[in-house]
């Protein structure tokens, strides 16, 4: 048995060395019920809350760090799975990594530093126009099949998406093209039967 107990306490156990661990990031609110310093109204949740910090690998709990609800659901993030990826590392050189995440995590800065790093990640990205027009076929296909079937349907499509990041000249906003290559992205298009 191979174990291993990090600077933060993090408990590493296992007869045999895993082959792939996915790390699940969430943020969800904790909500507050008076005048705590750190309470934030959060308009998503509708209530003044905390915005806590979690990391998952399967069931097990690797973070929990609690934060105001005034900021990105991203902040710390990185800073926790560089963490959490080397006590990993140190214990199972050979482990692949996956890090898992709706869209409040898809940041440039994990993703480049997942990519340089050798960390595979699955994040959500927010519904927009550019992504939508990529797959309107397939939301057609899926509202067909659901039209049929009376059931949830869904299609994927696979394109590979440029990333574009913000920047400033002159005072003035602008937008260019990354130097890093396309990332592939997949898109889920779904079809769900509305209920009369």
């Amino acid at each position: 048995m191979s174990s291993t107990i990090g600077a933060h306490g993090l408990v590493l156990v296992a007869t045999t060395p895993p082959t792939e661990i996915i790390l699940d990031l969430d943020a969800t609110d904790d909500p507050v019920h008076g005048a705590q310093e750190g309470r934030f109204f959060y308009g998503y949740y509708g209530h003044s809350c905390y915005l806590p910090l979690y990391i998952f690998a399967g069931e097990n709990l690797l973070c929990a760090r609690l934060r105001p609800a005034n900021r990105d659901a991203s902040v710390g993030a990185l800073e926790e799975v560089e963490r959490i990826v080397a006590q990993l590392r140190s214990a199972w050189p050979a482990v692949r990594i996956v890090l898992r995440a709706d869209s409040g995590f898809c940041r440039d800065g994990l993703i480049t530093w997942c990519e340089t790093h050798g960390v595979d990640y699955v994040f959500g990205l927010a519904k927009n126009a550019r992504l939508i027009a990529l797959i309107e076929e397939e939301l057609a296909e899926a509202a067909a099949q659901c039209t049929t079937t009376g059931r949830r349907s869904e299609c994927l499509q696979s394109a590979p998406i440029r990333r574009w990041t913000a920047g400033r000249a002159r005072g003035a906003s602008s937008r260019r093209r990354s130097s890093s290559p396309r990332r592939p992205t997949t898109a889920r298009a779904s079809g769900i039967h509305a209920s009369s």
